[in-house]
């Protein structure tokens, strides 16, 4: 993860409360590689895990990618930089918690 990510990432939700009230929550570089490290997402039981990954528009330097995994979606902005690829942005939600 470490690599794959700008350190200056901005990770962000919009989470809105029981009145309609939005907060934008954010996540830094150094809070996704740590939730990494620490085994974020090696939990989802294997017939839940999903890894679905769109490139949306390349150009030049810089890329639109949708992720879909199991409980969330991301979409990331990733630019090429030092010559490699790096997540710069993500704008994320989550999926509806599954039935039981």
């Amino acid at each position: 993860m470490a690599r794959a990510v700008h350190p200056e990432l901005a990770k962000r939700i919009v989470r809105t409360n029981e009145q309609g009230m939005s907060r934008l929550d954010n996540q830094s570089a150094m809070t996704l590689v740590n939730g990494t490290k620490s085994g974020g997402g090696k939990n989802t039981p294997v017939a839940r895990q999903q890894k679905d990954v769109t490139i949306l528009d390349i150009y030049r330097n810089a890329a639109s990618v949708k992720v879909v995994a199991s409980d969330w979606i991301d979409y990331l902005q990733i630019a090429k930089y030092n010559g490699s690829w790096r997540i710069v942005n993500v704008l994320w939600e989550l999926k509806p918690a599954p039935a039981p």
